[in-house]
């Protein structure tokens, strides 16, 4: 996947996606497997936003039982198993231990109908799931003695119980995406990151293309493209405004979706635990009380979250600050207080806009958001050959553009083949069985790379795991370990050459683990520094700004050592 912004202005395409999330990054696969000529652009790098910073959950919709919203149960279920089926290497089942309390809602009898029914919604969630290590099993009920011995600082008082159940997580998003992204050029679709869409072309009423900078270059071109398919997210209606003089009615309300990690595991490292929170959903038909908040182990960390913020202002400028940290860490130690963190335990925060609910200022238990946006400005604002789509979940942004492109193929006068990126492996995917799969790596390969920087590659590039050690065979020190991590530093030459990495945010945010969870620490930034130097010829100017850059990500007391760290292990997610 090479970045040469010169071939967007090559040719007309039949579709331009504006917007490098899950939504982007499907809908441009989808059009370049069904046939479409597709481009997409991406104003700073692929998933470096709200995909990028989500709980990592592929969700099933169980939640929805409690609105009776039936349709958004199957449809959350089906897409889940669409990931699992696609990417296997980078999306896993995770049971959910939910505990109970008395009786009535909140307690056994309650919980285990409501999964009952979900389970029956659900019958085919494993359709196709061939793997069986990646296949989702039934919700079952826990015992109180058993829910204490997983669990032994759980408040006792009212302790009934608890069921689990499984959702699926993500190993790595901006790896998921960048699969997806890595699927449509395969396909024959045209991608380049860090280019903004500035306007768009037009003749009368027709969109006939995107205006576009290159913010590395600062060189400004036009893409040709029969419709345009503007799926930037929270940031699609300000390109809406700016450059079409289009509002959407009614305009787009958006919830700052919060979480934190934890640089080590803190429960059980094989299940996620389900605590109460301080808020109750005022939407359930069937409510069991205070919404959840989630400890959930990942890749060693644990992740908590997650918490919501109805947000008004510039997309950019958000932030989470330490004293809204402080109050996250209140409402989790309340609810398992044996957990006793610490905004010192905080390694990184993930946080991104995504719509929200319709909710009165100064609501404190706040409506979601239910469905997606999308949008055909030839209905709406007499604008032919403009779509917009703006995403709810990372879990549905395949259907989602599915949709999209549909609409595409409609407006294009075309009639549309069959979609088929619920069941096409995505590059990397083609992996029949995970766990035989990273044996035989760890056998070919542990000896002389590790233990865990083979189970890394694995999943991170699935099949392809492979090329990347291509490079180790051209220059033998290339499988050396950046600054004693998990990450080897041909994967930081494979992130340029192939991946088209472009800076240092790029390489250690989202190609590769070494900045996901926690800072890497400034000889691990130094040293792929200088090898993303090597390979583009940067100036020490350039690498010092871009250090400076990924530093910024991160709190300062983070920065400064602060954080309590220790040594990390694997989570394999195996059912309870």
């Amino acid at each position: 996947m090479k970045r040469d912004v010169s071939r967007l202005a090559d040719q007309e395409f039949d579709v331009v996606v504006i917007g490098g999330g899950i939504f982007g990054a499907c809908a441009a696969w989808d059009a370049a497997q069904r046939g479409l000529s597709a481009a997409i652009i991406e104003r700073h790098d692929f998933c470096s936003a709200a995909s990028a910073n989500s709980f990592k959950i592929v969700h099933g919709g169980i939640r929805y039982v409690q609105h009776g919203d039936a349709y958004r149960v199957r449809q959350s279920s089906q897409e889940r198993r669409a990931f699992l089926r696609v990417a296997p290497h980078l999306v896993s089942p995770l049971p959910i231990v939910i505990p109970t309390y008395g009786h009535g809602m909140k307690g056994k009898a309650a919980l285990r109908a409501g999964m009952a029914l979900y389970d029956l919604l659900t019958i085919d969630k494993n359709r196709g799931v061939s793997d069986p290590t990646r296949q989702i099993p039934w919700g079952k009920p826990l015992s109180r003695s058993r829910i204490l011995e997983m669990f032994p600082g759980l408040d006792r008082e009212g302790l009934t119980g608890g069921a689990v159940f499984c959702d699926g997580q993500m190993y790595n998003p901006p790896r998921l995406v960048l699969a997806f992204l890595q699927s449509a050029v395969a396909a024959g679709a045209v991608a380049a990151n860090h280019v903004e869409a500035t306007g768009f072309l037009r003749s009368g009423d027709k969109v006939t293309g995107v205006v576009v900078r290159d913010t590395l270059s600062g060189e400004s071109l036009d893409i040709k493209a029969k419709v345009v398919l503007n799926a930037a997210g929270p940031y699609a209606e300000r390109l809406l405004d700016r450059a079409a003089d289009v509002r959407l009615s009614p305009p787009g309300t958006y919830s700052r979706d919060a979480c934190f990690v934890v640089p080590r595991q803190l429960l059980d490292d094989k299940v996620a635990l389900a605590v109460q929170g301080k808020t109750h959903d005022p939407e359930a038909v069937l409510s069991r009380g205070e919404r959840h908040l989630f400890v959930a182990p990942w890749r060693g960390y644990t992740l908590i979250g997650t918490w919501h913020v109805v947000y008004e202002d510039d997309p950019d400028g958000f932030t989470v600050s330490d004293a809204e940290l402080e109050k996250f860490i209140a409402e989790v130690n309340a609810g398992y207080p044996d957990l006793q963190l610490t905004l010192d335990d905080v390694s990184m925060w993930n946080a991104g806009l995504v719509p929200f609910g319709d909710n009165p200022e100064g609501e404190q238990h706040l409506r979601y958001g239910h469905r997606s946006r999308l949008i055909d400005h030839a209905k709406t604002d007499g604008l032919e050959n403009l779509i917009s789509l703006i995403g709810v979940r990372f879990t549905t942004g395949r259907y989602e553009a599915e949709r999209a492109i549909n609409i595409v193929y409609r407006k294009l006068g075309y009639r549309a083949p069959k979609c088929r990126t619920a069941s096409t492996p995505v590059v990397g995917g083609e992996v029949d069985d995970v766990e035989s799969f990273l044996a035989e790596a760890m056998r070919k390969h542990a000896s002389a790379l590790g233990d865990e920087t083979v189970r890394s590659l694995v999943h991170n590039y699935g099949s392809e795991y492979g090329s990347v050690l291509e490079h180790t065979r051209d220059d033998p020190s290339l499988a050396d370990p950046i600054a004693g991590a998990d990450t080897i530093k041909a994967q930081v030459v494979h992130a340029v050459r192939e991946e088209m990495a472009q800076t240092l945010g790029d390489i250690v945010l989202r190609r590769t683990d070494l900045a996901t969870g926690e800072y890497p620490g400034e000889g691990a930034l130094r040293e792929c520094a200088a090898i993303l130097a090597g390979e583009l010829g940067l100036t020490s100017d350039a690498v010092e700004s871009q250090v400076d850059e990924v530093k910024s990500r991160f709190p300062e007391r983070v920065v400064r050592g602060d954080v309590v760290s220790s040594a990390r292990t694997q989570s394999t997610h195996e059912p309870v």
